[in-house]
């Protein structure tokens, strides 16, 4: 048997990292059997559809590593229609569904309860096909439904808990529960490794697998993921777009590390492992069934663990989007005309020891690139204070005598400044910082100082004086 699993995205909003870390397991768990990995697209739902989305899926794919080309697909839903009706049918005329045109306020004036499921009132009224009948599955009275499930045992359902299902609306178009089931059939499904949300409708796509004469694929249900309160992370409520963390500036590398132990974990002691280790370790029996904890500041941590492995070289190319405003990416402060790449090169390797994600390249070397800081004003009051006038003036007089305009000689010489009026380097420094840079904090001082140049910097220092006067 050739596995064959299958990623099956919504094109009804931007790409959710459940979404993500679900493909991720698919795409190994068919390398690792030799199998294939199938791309279909849900988009029955034509008032939420948009192609921009279709794409969104297709583009975040190919950032984690699953590309176009590699994969079989993408398959779209909507083309599968007539199966769906074929199935729907069948399903009809074996006996194993019938009509219905109860709404909900018919039952619920039968049962007397707003909460209590369908009571089956259609079952042997032979009412047939017509506007406003939905077609419900008739659900076994008596036995069970065991879910065979590679992370979470066997799952067992009493089928007399499970009431009469519509499978197809009232218009004749089959639910998501038909249309699954169906388009797993006839794609040749064998493993269905998706959310834990999930896990509810598997025992009654798993009965209509069987009412359609099909054996049902084997089941993996992975652990859903929650934020820091144990919610379920939500598109309304948490930071859940791959796309948003795409553009913050994380690493495809990085994410794709992290995703993946979203309920399980490498060998040994170790979380940071190449992806190689990933795709030889990873067993989809040994994935803990418990909520995963989606933890923004562990990925951040990562993140800037996957920064500091680049080349000096791999960093600056992949700070360009951000320096240039290329794609998605919003455009930095500067004019393309002021960006210098020879500039930037000298401070790189300064910066990248210092992020977290890409993104915040800009406000660290915006100095360099800008005809004139951008003055935090918090950082300005905090810093200008008395005394910072005179040592902006003793500071401007030394800087103007120095002979050698480079990093050593600035130090000294600002160090001998502050010496002069009993203050320690911290202190003589940072007037000087928020004049150059605007802000408190930042790459070296002195690397900078001397990347900018001489007569930028001293130009700055003069009008940082004159604003205090």
């Amino acid at each position: 048997m050739t596995v064959r699993v299958r990623f099956a995205p919504s094109p009804t909003g931007m790409f959710h990292v459940g979404g993500a870390r679900s493909a991720l397991q698919n795409w190994i768990y068919a390398k690792q059997q030799g199998g294939v990995f199938v791309l279909r697209i849900e988009d029955t739902d034509a008032a939420r559809n948009k192609p921009e989305w279709t794409e969104g899926i297709l583009s975040a794919l190919d950032w984690i590593g699953i590309s176009r080309g590699s994969y079989e697909g993408p398959y779209f839903q909507s083309a599968n229609a007539g199966e769906h009706r074929a199935a729907a049918t069948r399903l009809y005329e074996s006996g194993r569904a019938y009509y219905c045109d109860c709404t909900r306020e018919d039952i619920q004036a039968r049962t007397g309860s707003q909460y209590q499921g369908y009571d089956g009132y259609h079952r042997d009224l032979g009412l047939g096909p017509g506007p406003g009948h939905a077609l419900r599955f008739r659900t076994p009275d008596e036995g069970s439904t065991v879910v065979v499930d590679l992370i979470r045992g066997e799952p067992t359902f009493e089928n007399k808990l499970i009431e009469d299902f519509v499978i197809a609306r009232g218009d004749g178009s089959p639910v998501f529960l038909l249309a699954n089931v169906v388009d797993d059939m006839t794609m040749g499904i064998t493993h269905v490794i998706r959310a834990e949300e999930h896990l509810p409708n598997t025992p009654k796509q798993q009965l209509l697998w069987d009412a359609l004469g099909v054996k049902p694929p084997i089941w993996a249900h992975v652990p859903v993921v929650v934020n820091e309160k144990r919610q379920k992370l939500s598109k309304r409520r948490d930071k859940v777009a791959l796309e948003a963390y795409r553009d913050e500036g994380y690493l495809a590398g990085a994410m794709r590390n992290y995703l993946m132990l979203l309920g399980w974990a490498p060998s040994g002691d170790r979380e940071i492992v190449e992806w190689s280790v990933i795709e030889d370790e990873f067993r989809l029996e040994e994935v803990n069934p418990s909520p995963a904890f989606f933890d923004e500041k562990k990925l951040r941590a990562f993140n800037g663990e996957y920064i500091r492995a680049l080349s000096v070289s791999e960093f600056v190319d992949a700070c360009q989007p951000w320096l240039t405003g290329t794609g998605t990416i919003v455009p930095p402060p500067w004019q393309p005309e002021e960006y210098d790449d020879d500039a930037f090169a000298a401070v790189a390797p300064l910066a990248q020891t210092r992020l977290a994600v890409l993104s915040e390249i800009v406000p660290n070397v915006d100095f360099l690139f800008l005809a004139s800081p951008l003055i935090d004003e918090a950082a300005w009051t905090k810093t200008m204070k008395d005394g910072s006038a005179d040592l902006l003036d003793a500071a401007i007089t030394a800087f103007e005598a120095l002979q050698s305009w480079d990093a050593e000689s600035l130090k000294s010489t600002l160090e001998a400044v502050g010496a002069e009026r009993g203050l320690k380097l911290g202190k003589t420094q940072a007037p000087v910082r928020v004049a150059v840079t605007g802000r408190t904090v930042g790459l070296p001082l002195f690397e900078s100082l001397e990347v900018l140049g001489r007569e930028r910097t001293l130009t700055r220092m003069r009008a940082a004086r004159l604003r205090l006067v």
